[in-house]
């Protein structure tokens, strides 16, 4: 499995840890700037429901997202 980097991540995100392919991204969800990629990225899943696919999160911050059920 890669190491996952950020090359450069936004204010609210910071990285916690970064081991084994994991990363642990604790996000300041009073940051403006948060709140706008929030409504950026989101969709309403259903009536008075929004979410936003954790891919797209994931690119914006320029991680990598990696199947670990794929056979190398």
């Amino acid at each position: 499995m890669q190491p996952v980097f950020l090359k450069q991540y936004p204010s609210w995100a910071t990285v916690i840890s970064n081991n084994a392919g994991l990363i642990e991204v604790e996000i300041n969800d009073k940051d403006p700037g948060f709140h706008s990629i929030i409504e950026e990225l989101s969709t309403e899943i259903e009536p008075g429901i929004v979410g936003v696919k954790a891919s797209d999160l994931c690119k914006r911050l320029s991680i990598e997202m990696v199947d670990t059920n794929e056979e190398n």
